[in-house]
């Protein structure tokens, strides 16, 4: 009888939704050394990596993937650093070391926050350019941000491998599962099968450090994946609505995210002729990560320079790769 009480009691905790989306304004927006002050006051952990020996030709602000968070960022911050751009990168309402995580926060929040953040870097480095960069969910979360009534004041953005898989892009049966999880267990948190055969990057001594990192979230709750699927569908509908010069970064081994989804993205945003896709033939899903990320951010940081150059890796002529995967 103890363990149907115990069983009942765990199944009735997964009942309820949770979020955290942002309170009431009480104070002005600011950025400290350590962390982005919101309007509510909610204070989100910041790293920033700056030039050593002079000021920065440039800033950028990055965005890290779902359950990750700003650590995310370190190798390619040094890198960039080196080459005189400064770069700020916050832990997202929800992930790392903010309060409630693996709470969800809702699109419209995490935008805020994106904004919020955007204008205190102009505060920090005024007449500088700035750009956005995000990685996965990060990614989902800048072109949100980028394409609602009210875009932050950016040059361009960098988007690694974004997340763009909505509903209309799943399958049934993926599509069914949510809908009915969310609406009996949204507080549930499941764990991705251990003989799920997806690889999100080649550096396995990396992944197995994020295995380990007690900041780097294991689980997710239902409803946080309901409210990354709302996220990832706006993501995918804004592709062709992006403005500012972009470059879309993917792997040809991209497995996380599905072919169809990022194959219609790719090409809507290769429908205004403004932004650049890049494909790496040795890139997975986590390419600032990989063994061979170097490549990735030296691209970066020429494009930041020059948008106009062709990229020397040559990845921006490999977009072949990706539709034939």
């Amino acid at each position: 009888m103890a363990k149907l009480i115990v069983g009942i009691g765990l199944l009735l905790s997964g009942c309820t939704a949770a979020y955290q989306p942002m309170g009431l304004p009480m104070t002005q927006p600011a950025l400290t050394d350590s962390a982005l002050i919101a309007a509510d006051g909610f204070e989100l952990p910041l790293r920033r990596w700056l030039p050593e020996g002079g000021a920065p030709h440039a800033v950028v602000l990055a965005l890290h993937g779902y359950n990750d968070y700003s650590n995310a960022f370190d190798g390619a911050g040094r890198s960039l650093a080196a080459r005189g751009i400064a770069v700020y990168a916050y832990d997202q309402r929800g992930f790392g070391a903010t309060r409630n995580t693996g709470i969800w926060p809702g699109t419209d929040t995490l935008v805020a926050d994106l904004k919020a953040a955007v204008s205190q870097v102009h505060a920090r480095h005024p007449g500088l350019p700035v750009h956005l960069m995000g990685e996965s969910m990060g990614g989902a979360v800048v072109l949100a941000a980028m394409t609602s009534a009210t875009p932050p004041d950016v040059n361009g953005t960098i988007l690694v491998a974004p997340a763009v898989w909505g509903r209309d892009a799943m399958g049934f049966f993926p599509r069914a599962l949510l809908w009915l999880s969310y609406n009996t267990v949204p507080g549930m948190v499941v764990h991705p099968p251990k003989d799920l055969k997806i690889q999100a990057s080649d550096n396995i001594e990396m992944l197995r450090a994020l295995g380990r990192d007690p900041l780097v979230i294991k689980g997710s709750r239902v409803d946080a994946l309901e409210g990354l699927t709302d996220l990832m569908g706006t993501a995918l509908a804004a592709c062709g609505h992006l403005s500012v010069p972009s470059l879309v970064l993917y792997g040809a081994h991209e497995e996380v995210l599905p072919k169809t989804p990022v194959n219609r993205a790719v090409e809507d945003f290769e429908s205004g002729g403004r932004h650049v896709v890049a494909v790496y033939p040795d890139g997975w899903h986590m390419l600032l990560r990989d063994l061979k990320g170097q490549v990735v951010v030296n691209d970066i940081a020429a494009w930041i320079e020059n948008p106009k150059q062709p990229l020397a890796s040559g990845a921006d002529r490999n977009r072949s790769l990706l539709a034939a995967k």
